[in-house]
């Protein structure tokens, strides 16, 4: 399972990114584990394919 930070390093995003896709829904589905927060890296590379984008600019799902 991947935190915050890792995520924020895989998706080159800042990790406050992370914590306001948290807080405001968007971004890989994120699952507390406690007081923290991981997300399964299956969910995390179900959801970029889901960002994918044509080439003429259209999402592909």
């Amino acid at each position: 399972m991947a935190t915050p930070p890792e995520i924020a390093e895989f998706c080159r995003v800042p990790v406050g990114t992370v914590y306001q896709w948290s807080s405001r829904g968007g971004g890989p589905k994120l699952i507390k584990v406690g007081r923290h927060l991981r997300a399964r890296w299956s969910d995390l590379d179900a959801w970029l394919d889901a960002q994918t984008i044509r080439p003429n600019g259209g999402a592909t799902a």
